[in-house]
């Protein structure tokens, strides 16, 4: 372990988990493809516990979406607290639980019962466990770091949710599915309390000056309030808790129906005119447009509308937690490996395939395409693939090299005057 953190991966908490997650969005996805078209006859017959649609909502949500929530935590938590980084080795360890957790579905398809749930619960559950501890004493040691504290919280719930479910693939109390569809609840809240720290400094353009989180209150065009943030992660939590009780009944549909209006009532925070439609605070603002269709799709389902609630979650989890995750993997990231933020044409082309992928996935579950709906799942997931095959292409290198700046561990790039030429650069593309 000791040698394994001496790499370069190691050096900030993002690097090993945006490098894991962006490669298992691409590798799940391409599996879960070649599962439904049943193009690898090996795949076809693989058979974990649960079986593969279990496997496969739980590792977009809580595998691909724990590595990035981990990335984001582990690199954002020392800066807002101002406390120490989680050290090389503790990285790596964590890491090695994560892909422990992978691999672990893999095997546990040959193991007698229970040892096969044991032989998965077991990484995951220390992993996310692990990450809690890690992180508790910074959240918590002052009264400015509990400012924060809501990002414990959602870590103790995630914890809950993953012990549920694993419970519950053990002992078949009710159905598996119901704690990740919890689980996509906690990570909505997740992507609001992440997207409140990086838009102000996204969409006022602070990154590219050089000074993020920097300027006053009254010096910024767009300032992320406490009520409206508020109310939509207590409709949102409402709403979950609600359809894990009582599934889709019509208080679920009207609970979800007032989660997207809350969520559309977030949404006027951002309307600051132009600077909306730079490339990064554009993305964000997707990504918010996309969790309250996604809840209004399905309140409209449950009602009768022609189409599965189903189709209003992946509006969710492909579209929103996908482009939220894009866009953190790319601002965070770069940003804490001393480079400023990427103003090539690729970016916004991700971006376009991450939400093509977003509605064409929902396009599946509706009635009015169902003979077309294998076709429009695959292009979907070409298009999913595409977007974090772009993150990985660009970034890849960056992430598991030393910085070549000269300064070490999450730090910013140095100096502003790079940053006012990048905004410059920013503004021709």
């Amino acid at each position: 372990m000791k040698r394994l953190a001496a790499w370069p991966l190691f050096m900030c908490g993002f690097r090993p988990f945006f490098l894991a997650g962006s490669l298992l969005a691409c590798v799940l996805m391409a599996a879960w493809l070649l599962m439904l078209g049943g193009a690898w006859p090996t795949l076809s017959m693989w058979s974990p516990p649960g079986g593969v649609a279990i496997w496969h909502a739980y590792e977009l949500v809580l595998g691909f979406g724990s590595a990035a929530v981990a990335g984001f935590l582990l690199t954002a938590v020392p800066e807002f607290t101002q406390t120490v980084p989680a050290a090389p080795r503790r990285l790596a360890s964590l890491a090695v639980l994560w892909l422990l957790g992978r691999l672990a579905w893999l095997i546990a398809a040959w193991l007698p019962a229970p040892l096969d749930v044991l032989t998965i619960a077991l990484p995951h559950l220390v992993f996310t466990a692990s990450l809690l501890l890690l992180l508790l004493p910074s959240l918590g040691r002052d009264a400015r770091a509990r400012r924060h504290f809501s990002f414990a919280l959602a870590l103790m719930a995630l914890l809950l949710v993953q012990l549920g479910f694993f419970a519950d693939l053990l002992w078949r109390w009710n159905d598996p599915l119901a704690w990740v569809r919890l689980a996509v609840g906690l990570m909505m809240v997740l992507i609001i309390l992440a997207g409140s720290r990086i838009s102000m400094n996204v969409v006022n353009r602070l990154v590219e000056l050089g000074k993020p989180g920097v300027a006053e209150h009254d010096t910024v065009g767009y300032l992320a309030r406490p009520p409206r943030r508020n109310l939509a992660i207590f409709c949102i939590c409402l709403c979950s808790a609600v359809e894990f009780w009582r599934g889709y009944d019509l208080v679920t549909a009207w609970l979800a129906l007032a989660a997207a209006a809350a969520m559309l009532n977030l949404l006027n925070d951002w309307h600051v005119g132009r600077a909306l439609f730079y490339r990064w605070a554009l993305i964000l603002y997707a990504s918010y447009w996309l969790l309250a269709l996604g809840y209004a799709a399905m309140g409209l389902s449950i009602l009768g509308a022609p189409w599965l609630p189903s189709a209003g979650r992946h509006l969710l989890t492909v579209g929103a937690m996908g482009l939220s995750i894009f866009a953190v993997m790319n601002v965070a990231g770069r940003i804490h490996a001393g480079q400023w933020l990427d103003g090539s044409r690729w970016v916004p082309l991700a971006m376009a395939a991450l939400v093509g992928a977003a509605l064409l996935r929902f396009m599946a579950g509706s009635f009015g395409f169902a003979h077309w709906s294998q076709q429009l799942t695959v292009a979907a997931g070409l298009l999913w693939i595409a977007g974090f095959a772009v993150y990985l292409g660009r970034n890849a290198r960056m992430l598991v090299v030393r910085r070549d700046d000269g300064q070490a561990g999450c730090s910013e790039p140095r100096g502003q005057e790079e940053g006012a030429g990048q905004q410059s650069a920013g503004h021709q593309h």
